[in-house]
């Protein structure tokens, strides 16, 4: 019999790649791509499997029970990967109230949804940012034990819905695993995270913007990798477990845009300074073991990934283009999520 997965905000830059990951892996697997298509959605990046008879997209708000619940008792899926939430901490620190809707009332729908058909495995993808900040200490990781400490609007509706997912387990015995990545980056990344928005900018010889002194640590994770550590949790994760997913490849910003800018040969006269932003961490590091116990490991280290990720913009320079020069250029002119 055939499985079906939901992916959750499949159109996103995680999510979208996962979709793409499976429906080429698993043949066999039925992929559901379920987005409300915000401002991040894009169903283009699906040109390539939009046809394939294993792929179907679902227009839907996951906050929307009257629409969540009928879905899940006609269609019956067989696991929920949650990738759907407003990820964007300068958004977080203006707007707060469509972080708590989306990502705290969202998950909750579809933990109830999940519970009313009883799923096989409810994934429920989160952030390293759950857990606070680090100091400089080179020493020092987040584990699945450290306490959760989050610091900014978008992390602390993260850290609740990761306690939701975490109840729904111990109160009603759902079958749960929660996921907790760092840094990601790759194809298809919105241009208003740091990577791309270096790329697209030194690309234009336009000013590179830098929060702060650019001195703020975070550990880089190729989304292919999590998109294999998710598919591991996937088939082997232990029931109610919580995984760390990390690639141990710590930069600081500014190391990070320097790197960019060096592979394309553009000048480091580029990088503007400009003010922080408010509650800034300063770093973010993984330990990954007990998910490497679990049989993963990452394929790419940060100069592999990215070259990988440099050479994937410049072949696709028109996807990017049309996204910045489109409805969203005011924002990118005003907003940065270094």
């Amino acid at each position: 019999m055939r499985k079906k997965i939901l992916v959750t905000g499949g159109a996103g830059f995680i999510g979208g790649n996962f979709v793409h990951y499976m429906v080429n892996k698993y043949p066999q697997y039925d992929i559901y791509n379920l987005d409300l298509l915000t401002y991040a959605g894009d169903l283009t990046k699906h040109c390539g499997i939009e046809s394939k008879q294993n792929y179907q997209f679902i227009k839907a708000d996951i906050a929307d029970r009257k629409a969540i619940i009928p879905l899940f008792e006609e269609e019956d899926f067989d696991y929920v990967i949650h990738f759907a939430a407003e990820s964007h901490v300068d958004r977080s620190i203006t707007d707060p109230e469509i972080f708590v809707r989306t990502n705290i009332l969202g998950t909750q729908v579809l933990l109830d949804a999940a519970k009313q058909i009883g799923v096989t495995k409810f994934i429920h993808v989160s952030t390293d940012e759950v857990y606070g900040e680090l100091d400089f200490d080179p020493n020092t990781f987040f584990t699945e034990d450290t306490p959760l400490q989050p610091n900014s609007p978008y992390s602390a509706s993260k850290a609740s819905s990761d306690l939701l997912v975490r109840s729904y387990h111990e109160t009603f015995g759902l079958p749960v695993n929660i996921t907790r990545c760092s840094n990601n980056y790759g194809p298809y990344h919105f241009p208003e995270k740091l990577i791309p928005l270096t790329i697209s900018r030194a690309l234009n010889d336009q000013k590179i913007p830098v929060y702060g002194d650019g001195k703020n640590i975070r550990d880089w994770l190729h989304v292919i990798d999590h998109c294999a550590a998710i598919d591991l949790v996937m088939h082997e994760g232990g029931n109610g477990e919580v995984y760390n997913v990390g690639g141990h490849n710590e930069r600081t910003n500014l190391e990070v845009v320097k790197a960019i800018i060096n592979t394309l040969g553009k000048s480091e006269e580029l990088i503007e300074f400009v003010e922080d932003r408010l509650g800034h961490d300063k770093r973010y590091a993984i330990d990954p073991t007990k998910l490497e116990k679990l049989g993963w490991k990452p394929t790419y280290n940060f100069e592999s990934g990215i070259a990988q990720t440099i050479q994937w913009y410049l072949e696709n320079k028109e996807w990017w283009e049309q996204i910045i020069t489109g409805e969203y250029q005011h924002y990118f002119e005003k907003q940065y999520s270094l």
